[in-house]
């Protein structure tokens, strides 16, 4: 349990941090940075479940297209979220997810 708080709290920071340096992406607060990591982990854990054997086929590189999906399903599902874009979405799930692996690393 520590683990995903931990996992989901380095998500956070990462989506913080995406935020601030991205133009185009709105985050109200630290607080909203911590539930859109709370709800981008559990869609991309479903849709990562469901989308396994498209994931093993591509070599993971499916996984691209799921974090941008849930990226922009996150966007749709938090008020004080918002990303301006799909382009800002594309590049916003990509600094997410390196921000987020180089963060696990260091941690």
């Amino acid at each position: 349990m520590v683990s995903i708080l931990w996992n989901v709290f380095l998500l956070s920071i990462a989506v913080f941090v995406v935020a601030h340096v991205l133009p185009g992406i709105r985050l109200k607060s630290f607080s909203t940075a911590i539930l859109v990591a709370v709800v981008y982990s559990i869609v991309n854990t479903i849709l990562a479940f469901f989308a396994f054997p498209f994931i093993l086929i591509t070599l993971g590189l499916f996984l691209l297209v799921i974090n941008v999906l849930v990226l922009w399903i996150t966007d749709k599902l938090i008020e004080d979220f918002e990303i301006e874009n799909f382009a800002t979405t594309i590049v916003a799930a990509l600094l997410i997810t390196l921000c987020n692996l180089l963060l696990r690393w260091v941690f």
